[in-house]
């Protein structure tokens, strides 16, 4: 269900925003909309909501930019044909970057980037906020000018966001510009991304004072009650305000700003207490909360074209066009035997990767006492494994006799018989939900989006900020919250049948961050997170992550695996360089003084 308040007001605002931010005499003599006015426009909530609309149409959906579109860049995956990214070419758009004119009247996601709609994003922003104060432009209630305001904020930040994470720290314009001013002042030098973020900051908590809880709880949200999931709301802007502090805390951003490669204290410890007033939050209004581990997959998928995201996911993908799942996210992920696959990509976990799920007993694979056994790889396994990843012998499909069961050993149909084949001994099931019921009637009315912010990510997150505070570590709090670092991380490791943390793992900080890493690979597979947590870490280029494998073995007379072997596939190239995306050499010529990132 495509996420617009007033669907018919979408195309008529934004073409008034054109002609009412141009002059109508220097285009035509009289253009169609010339007598639609400002006060038309931003005059009350319902038409200014129309506009505000525009910067929901400009998010961009991870996994559908192209017919299969890649958007996992670390150490997660491997294909049948190689990723720029894997040899340090990060040139690339890999159609999620750059590369289309905005349309946010476009109801197909193909036609989404990040670069240029957040850009986009950002002026709408600007233009909400200052008109939103124009002195006799806006009339309305208290609560619905917070509204207007609140959303503004949020996805100002929320746009620079998304452009830093990426690319670095960038100015900070807080005002629509002059299409004819010069673009020489401080105003438009580049900033650091820790600057950057420490505004984004400003923007998210003046978003959080004033937006509702939930819409449905607010008298604007009252004309759509029922229909207001997507809506930014309190719980967006406080767990943006989190993420934006705790990034900016991180190793490889406080490193750019103060030249220290260790998490900044101050900075964590803001992070933490945002994130423990969103916990606090959920907790007093029951508004989010984990799902059940046998409801987990809602966070993913859902059938027959319902939504999914359940009462976990904050925020979630617009939803453009439905049929989009079934043509992009599906079309490289599946075997491509079901005859479902949209191209020549087979997107596949790295044996690697899968190493990153532990034990049911809560342990890494690599601890003494976890019961790893090498010879028999998928036994006994954290349960989010099963959940996650396709392994030889599991049921795929419930029709095609000859794909029903995963055959993924050496010489098997899923592995070499098939074109194009798993190249790794792998398949995922996260966003495509193959099991006993798939077929393509299944597929046809399956929707998988991959979330932005879930409450699972909020519990890591917190762990971690808490963790790295000023007195911090396992055992303590963010001051706000009750809930220690080993406690939140529990959280999530008990949804999943998983016992507490391990002593030994708590004994400091040090050991405890380890495990964090670990749960924050496991819980947030092939959601996107990975590429900047290790990034943010300094751990990118950590000759841990840098290896791609893939697992040859032969099926038994029993059906289990025997002669396992694991064999390097690609060996990722990283420079300090890589820490940032080069911008694209014509971007950095729209004005001088707009500097290209290091090394590129």
């Amino acid at each position: 269900m495509k996420n617009k308040i007033y669907q018919s007001f979408v195309i008529l605002i934004f073409f008034t925003f054109i002609f009412s931010t141009t002059s109508c005499e220097d285009y035509l003599d009289k253009a169609p909309d010339a007598d639609i006015s400002e006060k038309d426009v931003y005059g009350n909530f319902r038409s200014f909501q129309g506009f505000v609309e525009q910067m929901y149409n400009c998010v961009m959906d991870p996994d559908k930019g192209g017919a299969w579109n890649k958007y996992l860049f670390a150490d997660e995956t491997l294909n049948n044909k190689p990723y720029n990214f894997d040899y340090g070419n990060y040139w690339g758009s890999e159609t999620y970057f750059y590369g289309k004119n905005v349309s946010v009247t476009s109801t197909n996601p193909r036609d989404r980037r990040v670069w240029e709609y957040a850009w986009y994003g950002i002026r709408v922003a600007n233009l909400a906020l200052e008109k939103i104060e124009e002195e006799g432009l806006f009339e309305g209630t208290p609560e619905e000018k917070n509204h207007i305001k609140g959303q503004a904020l949020f996805f100002r930040g929320w746009f620079y966001f998304e452009l830093s994470r990426y690319w670095g720290g960038m100015p900070y314009i807080t005002r629509a510009l002059d299409p004819t001013e010069e673009l020489t002042t401080e105003e438009f030098a580049r900033l650091n991304f820790q600057e950057t973020a420490k505004l984004m900051a400003k923007d998210f908590r003046e978003a959080a004072n004033l937006l509702p809880n939930h819409w449905d709880v607010s008298e604007p949200g009252q004309t759509t009650l029922g229909h207001n999931r997507d809506r930014i709301n309190k719980f967006h802007a406080l767990g943006y305000l989190g993420k934006a502090l705790l990034y900016a805390a991180s190793p490889m951003i406080n490193e750019e700003a103060t030249g220290t490669d260790a998490f900044d204290p101050a900075l964590s410890d803001q992070a933490a207490k945002a994130l423990g007033e969103l916990l606090q939050l959920a907790d007093d209004t029951g508004i989010y909360k984990l799902e059940s581990f046998n409801n987990r997959t809602d966070c993913f998928w859902r059938l027959n074209y319902q939504r999914p995201g359940g009462d976990e996911c904050i925020m979630m993908p617009i939803i453009y066009d439905r049929g989009r799942v079934r043509w992009s996210a599906l079309g490289a992920t599946i075997p491509s035997s079901f005859g479902l696959n949209s191209g020549s990509d087979a997107d596949v976990p790295a044996h690697n990767y899968t190493e990153n799920y532990g034990m049911a007993n809560g342990l890494p694979l690599d601890d003494p006492d976890s019961g790893y056994d090498p010879q028999s790889p998928w036994t006994d396994r954290d349960p989010r494994f099963y959940q996650d990843i396709v392994i030889d012998g599991d049921r795929i499909h419930r029709d095609k006799e000859e794909d029903k069961y995963a055959q993924l050993y050496n010489g098997g149909r899923h592995r070499s018989q098939i074109n194009p084949p798993s190249v790794t001994g792998y398949y995922a099931r996260k966003f495509s939900g193959i099991g006993p019921n798939f077929n393509t009637s299944v597929a046809n009315g399956l929707q998988a989006y991959v979330p932005y912010l879930r409450l699972a990510d909020i519990y890591l997150m917190y762990a971690e900020a808490v963790n790295f505070s000023p007195n911090g570590g396992p055992k303590a709090t963010s001051g706000n919250y009750s809930l220690t670092a080993e406690d939140a991380i529990n959280a999530v490791r008990n949804r999943a049948g998983l016992p507490n943390i391990n002593a030994k793992y708590t004994a400091n900080k040090e050991l405890f961050f380890e495990e964090i890493v670990r749960d924050r690979a496991v819980e947030l597979a092939f959601e996107g997170a990975r590429f900047c947590d290790l990034r943010r870490w300094n751990r990118n280029g950590d000759p841990r992550y840098l290896d791609k494998t893939v697992i040859d073995f032969d099926r038994g007379p029993d059906g289990e695996p025997i002669n396992l072997s694991e064999r390097l596939s690609v060996r990722r190239t990283v420079e300090k360089k890589h820490n940032w995306l080069p911008i694209q050499v014509d971007f950095t010529k729209i004005f001088k003084g707009f500097p290209q990132n290091p090394g590129w």
